[in-house]
């Protein structure tokens, strides 16, 4: 037995984590909970409604900017960004005030928002450059993003859009759009005085009302724009001011007012018109729009699919079970102790590896490390999933799922170290070095992650890009990471060297048996084994895939929780059935072959994340391949070290049980 545990460090560990948690936490509990579109903001009529802006965004390049890196109108109190959360700064979002100024259930037309200054060289170069890469400009009003239709021509089908275009080009001719034509969709509402409590899909809240009287006003459902492009009279002649009212000019495909030019010299003057209009809108259905489900048979005909190939291997493992194992172990026990003896001698197959079976594999720690972060990775996925299926991590709080995910994944790094720590007693039969092992879980994944990140960071930061992690989230990522994830992988690795280890069924012999040449190369077998885990997962990849590249809306969260289930179920049983054909042709090295059975499906959705960039992303430019590229490594890694130990665990768990169920020593 090894040396025990010193309380101390358990001790000294936990206080640091407890005070460094406080110390990053207590600023954020001081100013109260926020939770971006949790609750609803009734305007009343007159009252000034702002609008904010966003990063400008292009599907193309995957580098979002500052929506003020270009020369447009700023606010006359100057440019104050928005406090956000940890999901909206790791996604890119900047979220900042803007000129644009309603007054609620007011309309107003013409309105001169300003005059800008006169362009230069490097001001047209950078339009024009952001109007090619198909740039786009987020505003958001009461939470709500922006949104414009069109219609092809020739056509009945009404597309929707998030955000709208810096502009466009004309034969080597760009035009600004400089004129926005704002509808703002309003419901009444009215609070009966008492206390009105309503369910959001972000949550329940309660909305008090002061002296129990009543309270109407109205309620913000819709945002809606038509961006327009025309060439105002110079507003200087008229002495118009900022929100003054120019002369009317109409716009559309109908208009013969000239579209607004980009060149050098040039003054452009920004205009708007916003109208209020009455809606059926319900505030709670307001995100409906956004969170549609879309190709709900195509999600239905991936979970049949699914099925058919759990049914396929969960046969082959019945048959495992009942027919061979159940029978041999029965034709074994009804002989007596003489003939048992002679039997043993005559033993072939899996039978044959019972005294090297459970012999420790090569790189032992490494496994201990990657089974751990596994634990966490998949502990992450299914509590996150799980929660955004029950609406408690909706777009609506945006940001949330990705924070959540984060957090999540900081506080079950008790789990990994627990996990990790007591295989790697199974595994040495003592357990001294638990706490390398535990630093190894709390650093690798988190190590390789924060590495490739840094890398893709400093090309961002030399683009100027709003997608790179300020300085200071860099920073506080570090501490939540050894103040938080390393105490409590620590303190599960404790708890796991303490706890008892896993007993073996079987001795293991002193000298190895020596595994038979095989027919086909082991690591071809468990390459394949890789496509029925991915064939369960690749018609679902399509859509996060868009989600993540294309900025759509996912939300079809229990589609992707059942999704998720049937993952978990493919991958136990293919891991199952290559580890009992390893042992049938004598081959007791299978614990490495259990763990990448099933996480060779990485290696397949990292193929399919470079034909989804080749042939349905079209990115323009070296830098943007480069970051999509780093970002799906990073991706196949995390789902190689979850899948990987799933299968795992569900074989050791058949051997065991196998093995447990044989009499030979």
């Amino acid at each position: 037995m090894g040396k025990p545990v010193p309380s101390g460090t358990l001790r000294l560990y936990a206080v640091i984590g407890i005070v460094c948690c406080l110390g990053l936490f207590a600023p954020r509990i001081v100013h109260g909970f926020y939770l971006p579109g949790s609750y609803m903001h009734p305007y009343g009529d007159g009252d000034s409604i702002s609008v904010k802006v966003n990063s400008l965004t292009s599907i193309d390049t995957e580098l979002p900017f500052g929506y003020y890196t270009l020369p447009f109108c700023q606010p006359e109190q100057g440019v104050k960004q928005v406090t956000e959360n940890l999901g909206e700064l790791l996604m890119g979002d900047r979220i900042e005030n803007s000129p644009y100024i309603f007054k609620m259930n007011v309309n107003q037309s013409s309105l001169m928002l300003c005059l800008g200054h006169a362009l230069d060289d490097n001001e047209v170069k950078h339009f024009r450059q952001r109007i090619d890469d198909y740039y786009q400009i987020n505003l958001i009003l009461d939470n709500l993003p922006v949104t414009r239709y069109t219609k092809p021509k020739d056509s009945e089908l009404v597309l929707r859009w998030t955000g709208f275009p810096i502009g466009f080009s004309i034969d080597k001719k760009y035009y600004i759009y400089n004129h926005l034509k704002f509808k703002v969709l309003v419901h009444e509402y009215e609070d009966a005085g008492i206390g009105q409590v309503m369910g959001t899909g972000d949550g329940i809240d309660t909305f008090p009302t002061e002296n129990g009287g009543k309270k109407s006003g109205s309620l913000i459902v819709g945002f809606e724009v038509i961006p327009c492009s025309v060439t105002h009279p110079d507003p200087r002649d008229a002495q118009v001011g900022n929100y003054g009212t120019l002369a009317p000019i109409s716009c559309g495909t109908d208009s013969d007012t000239p579209y607004q030019e980009i060149k050098v010299g040039q003054s452009i003057v920004y205009s708007y018109d916003v109208t209020f209009v009455k809606s059926e809108i319900r505030w709670p259905s307001r995100w409906d729009a956004f969170l549609k489900m879309e190709g709900a048979r195509v999600h239905w005909f991936s979970i049949l699919n699914s099925l058919m190939v759990i049914s396929f291997l969960a046969g082959i493992v019945f048959v495992i079970f009942l027919r061979t194992v159940r029978r041999d172990l029965t034709k074994y026990e009804e002989l007596d102790k003489e003939a048992q003896a002679q039997m043993t001698e005559e033993l072939s197959g899996w039978k044959l590896v019972v005294g090297d079976v459970f012999r420790a594999p090569a790189h032992t720690s490494l496994l201990c490390v990657m089974v751990g972060d596994g634990v966490q990775i998949t502990g992450m996925a299914i509590v996150t999933i799980l929660f955004a299926a029950f609406g408690f991590m909706s777009p609506a709080s945006r940001g949330m799922l990705l924070t959540g995910m984060v957090l999540l994944y900081l506080f079950l790094g008790i789990a990994a170290g627990y996990v990790a720590s007591r295989l790697w007693r199974t595994l040495k039969g003592d357990p001294k070095g638990w706490r390398s092992i535990s630093w190894k879980v709390a650093c690798f994944f988190p190590g390789i992650t924060f590495s490739v990140l840094t890398v893709l960071n400093s090309l961002l930061w030399a683009y100027g890009s709003t997608g790179a992690i300020p300085i200071s989230l860099f920073f506080i990522l570090l501490a939540l990471w050894f103040c938080i994830s390393v105490p409590l992988t620590l303190l599960g690795g404790f708890l796991g060297a303490r706890a008892e280890q896993i007993q073996y069924p079987v001795r293991t012999n002193q000298i190895p048996r020596e595994v038979p040449l095989q027919k086909y190369p082991s690591w071809l077998l468990v390459l394949g084994a890789g496509t029925l885990p991915f064939g369960t997962l690749f018609i679902e990849l399509f859509f996060i895939m868009s989600s993540i590249w294309m900025g759509r809306v996912y939300y079809v969260f229990g589609f992707l929780f059942v999704v998720l289930v049937l993952l978990v179920i493919v991958c136990a049983e293919v891991s199952v059935v290559l580890t009992y054909m390893h042992l049938c042709v004598e081959d007791w090295r299978w614990w490495w072959k259990s763990f990448f059975a099933s996480g060779s499906v990485a290696v397949y959705v990292f193929l399919y994340s470079i034909n989804y960039l080749l042939f349905d992303l079209h990115v323009n430019g070296t830098v943007s391949a480069v970051l999509y590229i780093g970002y799906s490594l990073l991706m196949a890694l995390a789902i190689m070290l979850a899948t990987g130990t799933i299968g795992f665990l569900a074989s050791f768990y058949f051997v065991h049980y196998l093995f447990s169920s044989v009499k030979l020593d």
